[in-house]
Order: C-alpha cells, then structure tokens, then sequence
C-alpha cells in the first residue's frame, strides 16, 4: 500500500537481537531524511531503556512520526502441555515449581515482562529463557522445549488457528476479534494487563516537513478498508495519529513503564 503513496520502493531490513536494541541502534545512526526508519514495537523504545544496560536514551535518539497499530499479547502452549487455560497452567506450576519455563524474544522485551508480572500475579515460579527474537521464542514452544509464551497477537494468531499452539489468555481488558474466545487473564482472576503498540520513528534531527509528510503518508495507508481488515483480522487495531499526538502519546509510555519497570525489580546491571 505505501509503495504507490510515495512513489518509491520500500526495503525492508530486519536486524533482530537484544529485544529489537540492534535495529533501534542501527535506525538511530542513520542519516536523518527520511530514508531510514525504525518500525519500532513498543518495548524497543519505552522498557529497554530501563532495563538493558548501555542502552541509547530513545526520546533524544528519535524522531517519532506516527503510530501504526496497537495490541495485546497472548499466552500460549504447546499441544503436549496439559493445560486448557490459565489457571490450569497456575496449577501445573505449583504441581511442580521447578519445572514450567517461558520464552521471550529477549531480556527486557514486553513479553518478558508480561511473564514476570504473570508468574508474581499467580504466585508462581516460572524460569524466563529468553531468544533472540520472536520466531524462534515461539517455535520451541511449539516443539515442546519450553513451556509457555506471551506473544504479541499478530505472529500467534495463525499458529493458534492452525493448531500448532493452544491460546490461554489474552492479556488486555478486553477480548480481541481475532481470537473471540479466548478470555483475558483478569476474566480468570489474574490481574494483569500487558498490550504494546507499533510506531515509525526517524532518526533524530530529521526535519520536521519530512516527518509530517511521512505521517500523512502512513496515515493514509492506515485508513484503507483492507489495510485495517488485514490488521483486524491479525489481532492488532490500527492507530492513527498524528506526529504531536504520537509523540505525546510515546513520551507518556516511557514515564509509566519506568515506574512498572522499578516496580517489578527488572533490571540489568
């Protein structure tokens, strides 16, 4: 859809690792016009600075130009754990403390942290491994190697529907469309609610035209029917804004994560 918006190719590059810090880092030393971007996940840019040692201030690093969509995550098993749900997971683990263990796709990311404020919640022991990114995280999960993860909606949807993971709970206030009914931890008396977003982000010092221009480009993509379908039906809602108000809106994040962050203890030294 953005192709013929701007007139131009776009080239996706994916440098995965360390929670999303390696494409931060590598988006933050670009040149800033407008040429380099960072589709940046939530926890990139709003809980690694509180958690990853070394890590590059993100407000005086970025330029934020729109949000793209926001989300929840979903906890999910493989088809060989015994488990229907979430309290049924709970109780796997007090059967056996040492034993359940949950993956992430790297120390300091949202669905760390969701396991962390999960396993506090039930009272429980789980063991955090984490992985260097997403589909790995999930894929021993599927083959049994871990137990457990919380995963953003997009990539677990059709894994869930295609039968290769169980979903247990969604970690919003409410259900989601994609999944209608798989309940919300707090429905199974878990209080916790752990959702992220996607935005786009240019380096800092790139001109303020070229920024406002890149936001009305995307902004136009997010309004298409089948632009927001495809989001839908994926599990994410596609968020419009404009630059000030995303900007706002992220400067907001990294000031409540930090204060959750301290809270929860989660910190690499």
């Amino acid at each position: 859809v953005m192709t013929p918006v701007i007139g131009q190719q776009i080239v996706i590059e994916n440098k995965g690792g360390a929670a999303g810090s390696i494409g931060l880092r590598a988006a933050a030393a670009a040149k800033p016009d407008g040429q380099t971007l960072f589709v940046a996940v939530g926890t990139n840019v709003i809980i690694n600075p509180h958690v990853q040692k070394g890590m590059i201030d993100t407000i005086s690093s970025l330029a934020p130009v729109c949000q793209i969509t926001d989300y929840q995550y979903v906890l999910v098993v493989g088809n060989s754990v015994p488990a229907k749900n979430a309290q049924e997971l709970v109780a796997l683990a007090k059967k056996d403390p040492e034993k359940l263990t949950y993956s992430s796709s790297g120390v300091g990311g949202n669905n760390h942290l969701a396991g962390a404020l999960f396993a506090d919640a039930a009272g429980i022991k789980m063991t955090h491994v984490p992985y260097k990114g997403t589909g790995p995280a999930v894929a021993d999960v599927i083959s049994g190697q871990i137990t457990c993860n919380f995963s953003s909606l997009p990539p677990a949807v059709s894994q869930i529907k295609g039968g290769n993971l169980k979903a247990l709970a969604v970690t919003g206030n409410k259900r989601v469309k994609s999944l209608p009914d798989v309940p919300t931890l707090k429905e199974q008396g878990i209080d916790v609610v752990v959702t992220s977003w996607q935005g786009l982000f240019a380096p800092a010092k790139t001109p303020d035209a070229v920024v406002e221009k890149l936001n009305a480009e995307i902004n136009t993509a997010l309004r298409d029917p089948q632009v927001r379908e495809t989001f839908l039906a994926s599990g994410s809602d596609p968020m419009p804004m404009t630059s000030a108000e995303f900007g706002a809106f992220y400067r907001g994040e990294v000031e409540k994560w930090r204060k959750t962050v301290r809270a929860s203890g989660l910190r690499i030294e």
